[in-house]
């Protein structure tokens, strides 16, 4: 739940205190930023991302209740709004359908991630995460990226945890097959 300060940075907020506001901004841009360029994979995108959720909390300050952590709450309209962001973006380019990839077992997919992750492959992580439906780019981001647990992300994407563990494996099998196909490109392109 909120803590004081959090409380009372909330009430001078909304009596329009413009300097809380830049607090609270200050407080949170890392985080919001940061969720949006692991998702979006653009440093442009990321900032319209980030001024976009702050605007949305701005509006929605009055009316939040206080029931999660305001990091939490912060979350979900960032998340939401990447998704929103994701969904506008792809339907300008023309992606492949996924859901007809062959069904293989990666039991390293996991190991393999979080290689890719520690070796700062991000260019190739991000070009990965692209190809995938937003849904499964966001879940992704959360659990290996921003290292947050099922209970967490049920709280920031307001799904279930059953759910989301259907999501997170059909995302990690559709992600393993694209990781496949890159890294393969990868190693063609640098040997030939």
């Amino acid at each position: 739940m909120l803590t004081n300060k959090e409380k009372q940075l909330i009430s001078e907020i909304r009596k329009g205190n413009a300097r809380a506001f830049s607090d609270l901004v200050d407080s949170y841009k890392d985080l919001v930023f940061t969720l949006s360029i692991r998702m979006l994979g653009n440093r442009e995108e990321a900032e319209e991302v980030s001024q976009d959720v702050f605007i949305k909390v701005y509006k929605s300050l009055p009316t939040f209740k206080g029931d999660s952590k305001l990091s939490t709450w912060m979350y979900r309209i960032a998340y939401n709004t990447c998704l929103d962001r994701i969904r506008k973006i792809k339907k300008k380019r023309t992606h492949t359908d996924l859901e007809h990839i062959d069904q293989i077992a990666y039991a390293d997919l996991d190991t393999a991630f979080q290689k890719m992750v520690e070796t700062e492959r991000s260019e190739l992580i991000n070009k990965c995460l692209s190809q995938l439906s937003a849904e499964d780019a966001g879940v992704l981001t959360l659990f290996y990226l921003e290292e947050k647990n099922l209970q967490e992300m049920e709280k920031a994407t307001n799904l279930p945890v059953n759910t989301l563990k259907v999501r997170l494996f059909r995302a990690r099998k559709r992600l393993a097959s694209i990781m496949e196909k890159n890294v393969k490109k990868e190693i063609l392109q640098s040997n030939g």
